[in-house]
């Protein structure tokens, strides 16, 4: 890594100081609902991460799950499992491996994660309301930056 300068150093820090606390404001002020007309049931980070990523990336081995969540494997068969019981993912024979099988999401699970953005979208609108138009430009072109960095 390179040698960053005392200015440097500061914008991360206060990069990551303002990420973990808009994430954390996000996670408490906008809880996750499951289904339409479906009791209310709160997911985990996680979980929503999992749905997240099978319904981006599309189906996936519980092993290859694991990896991307940096969870270990029988967690994410207890989080497959918990997922599957809620209807929200469905498994099948991995198409080559018989000792495998493949994760996919539902459609109820793909209409909860898009109510879940709308909801999140619509709350951090919401807070951005306060912000003056240079503000906003600036989180306009700072956004793919942002983005880059959560895929890094």
């Amino acid at each position: 890594m390179t040698e960053l300068s005392e200015d440097d150093l500061a914008a991360v820090n206060s990069l990551r100081s303002a990420i973990l606390r808009l994430s954390r404001r996000m996670r408490r002020g906008v809880p996750h609902v499951v289904g339409q007309g479906a009791p209310d049931e709160s997911l985990s980070f996680t979980e929503m991460s999992v749905l997240g990523l099978l319904v981006r990336c599309g189906s996936a081995t519980p092993g290859e799950l694991a990896r991307k969540e940096h969870v270990q494997p029988p967690s994410m068969t207890r989080i497959v499992a918990m997922l599957e019981a809620k209807g929200l993912v469905r498994r099948e024979p991995h198409p080559e491996d018989r000792r495998q099988v493949m994760v996919s999401s539902t459609e109820a699970a793909e209409a909860m994660l898009a109510e879940s953005r709308r909801r999140r979208n619509a709350w951090l609108a919401g807070l951005a309301e306060g912000l003056t138009d240079e503000e906003w430009a600036v989180l306009r072109d700072a956004a793919p930056t942002l983005e880059k960095l959560a895929h890094l």
